[in-house]
């Protein structure tokens, strides 16, 4: 498959990963109103309670913060197309640590429902793509 051949399907995928994301954090945000699964801040972090509950509240909290830190971050850089490979390794750890977590706190058909091991593969299928990033002179790297 050429470079020009997978450009379109890069781009729907870099764009479903990080509106998936981003909508995530509209809901935590209270953004979806009666549609929300979470609805509210404090309800996502009771949520995050659940999934990290090995560890101490305070850290509970700030991986909280951090989730949603790292959606944000994540999602603008896939649709910027930034040092795409390592942008979607770094979505596809964090899906996969979402879903590990969803699985040992709330078994395994969370994460499924939610299609959270999707999500993480499709990140890591990405990462594995040839750049859509013209090629530079050898010795130079993007």
């Amino acid at each position: 498959m050429s470079i020009r051949s997978i450009r379109l399907p890069q781009l729907f995928l870099r764009i479903a990963l990080a509106f998936t994301m981003l909508s995530a954090v509209a809901d935590r945000l209270g953004f979806w109103g009666a549609q929300a699964t979470w609805g509210t801040w404090q309800h996502f972090e009771q949520y995050t309670a659940t999934l990290t509950f090995f560890l101490p509240a305070y850290l509970s909290a700030f991986s909280a913060y951090a989730a949603t830190f790292m959606e944000v971050a994540l999602s603008l850089l896939l649709l910027s197309g930034f040092k795409l490979k390592w942008t979607a390794i770094a979505t596809g750890i964090l899906l996969l640590v979402f879903a590990l977590s969803m699985s040992i706190s709330l078994g395994v058909k969370a994460p499924l429902d939610y299609s959270v091991w999707i999500g993480s593969a499709a990140a890591f299928l990405l990462a594995s793509q040839k750049s859509n990033a013209k090629r530079l002179p050898d010795g130079l790297s993007s």
